[in-house]
């Protein structure tokens, strides 16, 4: 069971909606209904009715939920007492804090440099510097158990502040040798039925995505999926698919062609995110106050 099955399962049920609570946590709607699925493999038992208009929770579900919402609100709790010890110890003069930061695996942000010139500024403070998906890097912001993090985003999630810092086309690429490497751009429609290499589900550009693909009336066909922008170009250069990936990838990449997307144009923005409410840590305070924004 992880934190963000909960999470899910809570906003399905205060929404009655998988589409509502998706739109609400800003994450493609096959994620929030793939991640409550496994936690009812796990559970053994349907936590929610899909049958009507509106989904409802089963007499399971309507058990399980305030146990789930129990963990979360205890989750908060404890974020919101270490952050009161590190306040109180920085505040004393200990100046031995504690610094969470979270990122997407590929951008151009100088955020080492940063962190560094941080860490030149306030020696004392513990930096801790974690890499993952921009749904779980959101969760790991509402639970407390990060201070800041740079997601990638299409609207800023509910609850967060951010700030942005790029704002980059999303471009499909494709092998120097496939049909389409003589045209200049390529519409949503035309992604459809067509081999996709992409980022995994959560990341920031395949929920882009995938919402536009939903918009346009199907679901993109992914046949492979990487974990950085690297790897998903090197695979659509062997021929394996059409590339979906930031334009400075696509455009820069030896071996591939790249494509305007168009009806919709597609773009992806990178932004440092972090809690509007709730307690925030002097060292958290510091930082967000020393980040350069790049963008409006």
């Amino acid at each position: 069971m992880e934190l963000h099955q909960l999470v899910y399962l809570v906003t399905v049920a205060e929404e009655a909606s998988f589409t509502r609570a998706a739109a609400r946590l800003r994450v493609a709607q096959p994620g929030v209904s793939a991640q409550v699925r496994k936690l009812e493999r796990e559970l053994g038992q349907e936590l929610l009715d899909r049958s009507g208009r509106e989904v409802r929770l089963t007499a399971a579900g309507a058990a399980v939920l305030p146990y789930a919402l129990a963990a979360l609100a205890a989750l908060a709790a404890l974020a919101a007492v270490e952050g009161a010890r590190q306040t109180a110890a920085e505040l004393a003069g200990l100046a031995r804090g504690r610094l969470a930061i979270g990122t997407v695996t590929s951008h151009d942000v100088d955020l080492p440099g940063v962190l560094a010139d941080f860490h030149a500024a306030h020696p004392g403070v513990e930096i801790t510097l974690t890499e993952d998906t921009t749904d779980r890097l959101v969760e790991g912001l509402l639970s407390g158990r990060l201070d800041a993090a740079v997601i990638a985003y299409d609207t800023p999630p509910p609850d967060l502040g951010v700030r942005m810092l790029t704002d980059e086309a999303i471009d499909a690429a494709v092998a120097t040798g496939h049909a389409w490497a003589r045209r200049s751009a390529v519409r949503i429609a035309d992604l459809r039925d067509r081999p996709l290499v992409c980022l995994p589900g959560g990341t920031g550009i395949r929920g882009i995505l995938e919402s536009a693909c939903a918009a346009a009336g199907f679901a993109p066909r992914v046949a492979f999926e990487a974990g950085t922008p690297q790897v998903v170009a090197r695979l659509a250069a062997r021929g394996l698919g059409v590339a979906i990936l930031p334009a400075s990838i696509a455009r820069g990449f030896d071996g591939l062609h790249a494509l305007r997307i168009t009806r919709p144009a597609l773009s992806g923005r990178l932004g440092l995110a972090w809690r509007r409410t709730g307690p925030r840590s002097a060292a958290a305070a510091a930082f967000l106050a020393r980040f350069p924004s790049h963008g409006a």
